[in-house]
C-alpha cells in the first residue's frame, strides 16, 4: 500500500497540481482533503491548461478515481463551472465523486466575505472573497449545509432555515441584503439535479481502496505557512492544508500515510497580507514575478517574490514529516547570475534563529540572512535527467536539500508533463 500526501511546503502556489497530474498517472484513488475554490492547482498536459478549483489533479487519468473529500468546502456553482471546462475538451468526468460529508459554500458565504474583509478597512486579511473563510466557521459552529445535504431535500429545507436565521442578521449587521430563503433553496435543488448521482458516502471507497494496496495521492490546498494553525495567523486559510490533517479530510486511518511529498519553487512567492521575510522589492523581485508567471490562479493577483527561504523550509518539513521534495520552477532561476538563500533570521534582539518560525508578530520584524549562490545562465528547460542540469543547478539543489534535511525526489524545469523528472 503506497499513500502519499502532497502538500505545500511554502506560502502556497508552490506547484502542487503539476505533481499530481505527474504522479496520477500511476495512481488508483487521488483525494482531494481541505480547501474550497479559493486557491487554484494549474495543470499542463495534453487537454491544454486548467486551472483546477476544486476537482482532484488526478481527473486527466481516465483510470484514477477522483474524490472531493470531506475536508473541503464545495462551491456547487463553481464546480459545475469547472466540471463544464473539463468536459468541453474532452476530459471524462466517470470517476469524479464528492462526500457526503464536504461542506457547501453558500451564495451568501462570499457575501459575508467581501463585507467582512470591506469592514476590516486597513487591517485586511487579503481573503479571495471567495467565502471559503465564513463557509468553515459555519462547519466550527455547526450551521453549516453539507453537500449531503442536498440528497435529503426535508432535513435541507430545515437546516437552510435555521441557517438563514443568522445569516440574515449577520448581513444587516453588515449592510448587505437579507437572502431569500425560498429562492436559494430552489438553487439548491437544481445543483441537486446536476450533482446529486455524484455525492456518495465516500468512506467505503477509500476503506476498499487500502484493502486493495492501491496507490493513493492526497491532495492539499495553499501551504503550510498559511495553515490555520501552524501559519502566519491571522493571514491563513481557515484548514489546515498539512500533513496531519490529510488522513482526516480524506477519510482514511491516521497510520495510513507513508510518504509525505513537499512542494516548493525555487525561491518563494505569496499572495495576501502578512509578513514576507524574504520579499523582494527590486527588479530581481520583478524579474521573478515576470519570468515566472507569477499571478495567482484564482484571483490574477501578482504574486509577491523572493529569494528561497531555508527557515521556513526547515520548518514545513519537519512539521509535515517530509519525505521527499519536489522543487519546481528551477528553469525561472535560469536568467541570474548570483541567487540568494535565507539561511536564518536575526530578530530584533540580535537573536538568530534557523530551526523554527517565529509567530506573526515576531516575523514581521526579521532580517533575513543570505548566503549566495553562483547561477548557471543557462537554460534547463530541455534537462531530462539530474546530471543533464548544469553543475551549479545542482549544487544549488543540495544547498535546499540540505536546509529541509529531506531528499529531494523531483525536479520540474517547466510547466510541461515531461519537463519534470525524478532524481
Amino acid at each position: 500500500m503506497t499513500v502519499t500526501a502532497v502538500v505545500g511546503a511554502q506560502w502556497g502556489d508552490e506547484g502542487k497540481g503539476r505533481i499530481i497530474d505527474y504522479l496520477a498517472q500511476q495512481a488508483d484513488v487521488v483525494i482531494r482533503f481541505q480547501g474550497g475554490d479559493n486557491a487554484g492547482h494549474t495543470v499542463i498536459n495534453e487537454y491544454g491548461k486548467h486551472a483546477l478549483h476544486l476537482v482532484p489533479s488526478g481527473i486527466f487519468n481516465p483510470a484514477t478515481q477522483n474524490i472531493i473529500g470531506s475536508g473541503c468546502v464545495v462551491n456547487p456553482q463553481s464546480l459545475l463551472a469547472e466540471m463544464a471546462s473539463l468536459e468541453e475538451v474532452g476530459v471524462s468526468l466517470d470517476n469524479l465523486w464528492i462526500s457526503t460529508r464536504a461542506q457547501m459554500a453558500m451564495p451568501y458565504h462570499r457575501r459575508l466575505d467581501e463585507l467582512e474583509e470591506k469592514a476590516r478597512g486597513k487591517d485586511t486579511i487579503g481573503t479571495t472573497k471567495r467565502g471559503i473563510g465564513p463557509a468553515y466557521s459555519d462547519k466550527s459552529a455547526r450551521s453549516g449545509l453539507r453537500i449531503g445535504d442536498l440528497l435529503q431535500p426535508e432535513w435541507l429545507e430545515a437546516r437552510l432555515d435555521n441557517a438563514l436565521r443568522t445569516i440574515n442578521r449577520k448581513l444587516d449587521i453588515l449592510g448587505g441584503e437579507a437572502v431569500d430563503g425560498l429562492e436559494l433553496y430552489g438553487l439548491l435543488m437544481t445543483y441537486r439535479e446536476e450533482l446529486g448521482g455524484r455525492i456518495v458516502d465516500t468512506m467505503p471507497m477509500t476503506r476498499r481502496s487500502i484493502e486493495i494496496d492501491a496507490a493513493i495521492l492526497l491532495e492539499g490546498q495553499l501551504g503550510v505557512m498559511r495553515d490555520l494553525d501552524w501559519g502566519i495567523y491571522p493571514y491563513v486559510t481557515s484548514s489546515n492544508p498539512t500533513a496531519a490533517f490529510a488522513n482526516s479530510g480524506a477519510g482514511l486511518p491516521a497510520r495510513s500515510i507513508n510518504q509525505v511529498v513537499g512542494v516548493v519553487k525555487a525561491y518563494s512567492t505569496a499572495v495576501g497580507e502578512g509578513p514576507f521575510p524574504t520579499e523582494l522589492f527590486d527588479d530581481d523581485g520583478q524579474k521573478l514575478r515576470d519570468i515566472g508567471n507569477e499571478y495567482g490562479a484564482t484571483t490574477g493577483r501578482p504574486r509577491r517574490c523572493g529569494w528561497f527561504d531555508g527557515v521556513a523550509i526547515g520548518y514545513a518539513a519537519w512539521l509535515n514529516g517530509m519525505t521527499g521534495l519536489a522543487i519546481t520552477k528551477l528553469d525561472v532561476l535560469d536568467h541570474f547570475d548570483t541567487l540568494k538563500i535565507c539561511t536564518g533570521y536575526r530578530l530584533s534582539s540580535g537573536e538568530i534563529i534557523t530551526d523554527s518560525m517565529p509567530d506573526t508578530p515576531v516575523l514581521y520584524h526579521v532580517t533575513p540572512i543570505y548566503e549566495s549562490w553562483e547561477g548557471w545562465l543557462v537554460s534547463t528547460e530541455d534537462c531530462r535527467h539530474w546530471h543533464d542540469l548544469p553543475k551549479q543547478a545542482r549544487a544549488y539543489i543540495h544547498r535546499l536539500s540540505e536546509l529541509a534535511g529531506v531528499k529531494v525526489d523531483f525536479v520540474s524545469v517547466g510547466p510541461e508533463r515531461e519537463q519534470m523528472f525524478a532524481v
